[in-house]
């Protein structure tokens, strides 16, 4: 497919995209391809939640706005969003407290993508049960899930569109339900055994690159920041004159990166587990970028 579909549904993502002002006081933390799963062998974020789970608590008690730009949820290669919720009871808790308060949005991706249907959304999000069979409390009640955000500083009028990124992915997105067959029924199981999924981008040089260069062609023309998940690889400009940026993913390796932005700043930040000298085990967060402005 030509990148000018790929333009036109990133245009539509703008044109529908939830608008939010913010100034010099506003602060707010960036995450996407959390990939929550239900702590079974394929659930790549397992080994990460605790690194997650420290950030997130470092944001709320900062003040921070948390915006999630999608799949933080793996629906693909889970069926059931309540033994999500079930797994990580903890994480949820503190995204509720969050949504309380006003401060947190999640947007979808390809892999959550079910999310934009308000029917599924209430059945799913309203509510929750942290315990198994227990009374279900209240999770994200009302809370509509959105395809992206217009992000817009008062006074100096700097834009920032926040999606997830798929949209410049024909095959996750025209044809995402497609992908979740395949990986859900083929992948998945062959990833077991040691396989490796030729479609999952961040495996797949060619087609990341290919989704950067939309997303980057699409910011230029329209001289608009991007701001995406998808492609798992964090990616901060060097020069005030690039339009695309990346938050990366909570499913690396060894760590989990994040955007902050603060004091009309931005800057790109990784938290992993570091060793003192004497052997204890820490967490710490550490900028992998230099800062820019909105």
């Amino acid at each position: 497919m030509t990148s000018k579909n790929s333009h036109r549904r990133i245009s539509g993502a703008y044109s529908r995209a939830k608008r939010l002002d913010v100034d010099d006081t506003s602060k707010i933390v960036l995450m996407s391809d959390v990939h929550r799963g239900r702590g079974a062998g394929s659930d790549n974020f397992a080994k990460n939640q605790k690194l997650y789970y420290t950030a997130l608590r470092h944001y709320d008690r900062e003040g921070y706005t948390y915006i999630e730009l999608g799949d933080g949820d793996d629906l693909w290669q889970e069926r059931h969003m309540w033994e999500i919720t079930a797994e990580y009871d903890h994480i949820f808790a503190l995204l509720a407290k969050l949504y309380r308060e006003g401060r947190f949005h999640m947007l979808y991706g390809n892999h959550d993508m079910i999310k934009r249907s308000g029917a599924w959304t209430q059945r799913n999000l309203y509510t929750y049960s942290p315990k198994p069979m227990g009374m279900p409390s209240p999770l994200f009640p009302n809370m509509v899930v959105e395809e992206s955000i217009l992000l817009t500083h008062r006074p100096r009028g700097g834009k920032m569109l926040l999606l997830h990124g798929h949209q410049a992915d024909f095959f996750n997105c025209r044809l995402w339900w497609l992908s979740r067959f395949l990986v859900r029924y083929i992948w998945q199981p062959l990833e077991l055994v040691g396989f490796q999924n030729p479609f999952d981008n961040e495996r797949n040089p060619r087609r990341r690159s290919r989704v950067e260069q939309i997303l980057t062609c699409w910011g230029e023309k329209m001289d608009i920041r991007v701001v995406a998940g998808h492609t798992h690889r964090p990616i901060f400009p060097q020069h005030d004159g690039e339009r695309y940026m990346n938050d990366g993913s909570c499913v690396h390796t060894r760590y989990i990166t994040a955007l902050e932005i603060a004091e009309g700043k931005i800057c790109l930040v990784k938290w992993e587990v570091a060793v003192k000298e004497d052997g204890i085990l820490y967490i710490t967060k550490e900028p992998i970028s230099g800062t820019g402005r909105i």
